[in-house]
């Protein structure tokens, strides 16, 4: 099997109620856009001169290289959020940073958090950055809830 280097990235997010957490989740991929496919979890590296898109349609049971973030929850009124970020570097022949966060508390306070994550990460890298985008998203429970949010790889 031969494995291509993807060429282009978006940002999902996603939310959803469910019978069982596993529903919920599955409710919040379908949000997301990306519930008819096979998600690959990947470490979190975009490639140098990838071209970030908008969302596009995937292939029903496509392999989808994925970094993502997620939370279930089951306690009614309790507030759980999923965030992605990407730092990208100024010099575009080095890859990208993604970092994922989920957790118990608001869509501003995970997206802060994975943001930071994003800085340190690339600092660690000794990278100076151009940018960091980030997509975030958070749901109140009412029964059982899931909160979805992932950078997706493409050709």
């Amino acid at each position: 099997m031969v494995i291509k280097t993807p060429t282009k990235f978006f940002f999902v997010k996603g939310k959803s109620e469910g019978f069982m957490p596993l529903n919920a989740f599955d409710g919040a991929l379908l949000d997301a856009g990306v519930g008819d496919t096979n998600l690959v979890k990947m470490s979190s590296i975009i490639p140098p001169r990838c071209q970030e898109v908008d969302p596009i349609p995937l292939p029903q049971g496509a392999l989808v290289p994925v970094a993502y973030a997620s939370i279930t929850s089951q306690e009614p009124g309790e507030v759980i959020a999923a965030a992605v970020a990407a730092a990208i570097p100024e010099d575009e022949d080095h890859a990208a940073l993604i970092m994922e966060y989920a957790a118990k508390g608001t869509r501003d306070e995970v997206e802060a958090t994975v943001r930071k994550m994003a800085e340190e990460g690339m600092k660690m890298r000794g990278k100076k950055i151009r940018e960091i985008k980030s997509v975030a998203i958070e749901h109140r429970v009412e029964r059982c809830g899931a909160a979805f949010a992932a950078v997706v790889l493409w050709d």
